[in-house]
């Protein structure tokens, strides 16, 4: 058994623009000083986050109305456990990470204007005395989701090519 076309769809397009929003902000971060490319980035880079928030949403929602997949009947229960927490952990931060930018930036005293058209709530006043705190919250959130995300793949890879169990072939296109 699969998931289904939407799940997998939702999973790989929120996979591939975390690695793009990730990369991003390794770039833009680099970027000595403010210049308008480091600005673009930027830009971008909460773009990126706001989609994401978005898809995650709608995946969550999707989820919740429909079953995931049974593991494979060998799959021991530790194995079972360990999938669901890192599931968890994964959807957890795929949440977080967004947020805390979200924050981070409106404590910076910068608003998101998603896709340079739609400004999102203002929900703090900039405040210079967290912004520290919630960029290293950020930055923590994504080290965090980038060690679970590294462990979720090589779990897949395990069951692929050496559990052989079809684990992998559920979630591809």
């Amino acid at each position: 058994m699969k998931y289904t076309k939407t799940a997998v769809s939702l999973h790989w397009l929120i996979a591939l623009l975390i690695v793009a929003a990730f990369g991003l902000g390794l770039t833009m971060v680099d970027i000595p000083g403010i210049t308008p490319t480091k600005l673009k980035y930027f830009s971008w880079h909460k773009w990126l986050g706001v989609t994401v928030l978005g898809l995650a949403c709608a995946r969550l929602f999707w989820r919740l109305g429909h079953k995931a997949p049974a593991y494979p009947p060998g799959m021991p229960a530790w194995q079972r456990q360990a999938a669901h927490g890192l599931h968890g952990l994964l959807y957890l931060h795929i949440f977080a990470v967004p947020v805390s930018g979200y924050v981070y930036s409106l404590a910076a005293g910068v608003p998101v204007v998603y896709l340079g058209i739609l400004p999102l709530p203002v929900f703090i006043n900039p405040n210079p005395e967290l912004k520290p705190a919630l960029k290293q919250l950020h930055y923590v959130l994504n080290m965090t989701m980038l060690a679970a995300v590294a462990l979720h793949v090589l779990a897949a890879l395990k069951h692929q090519f050496v559990d052989r169990d079809g684990v992998l072939r559920r979630m591809m296109p």
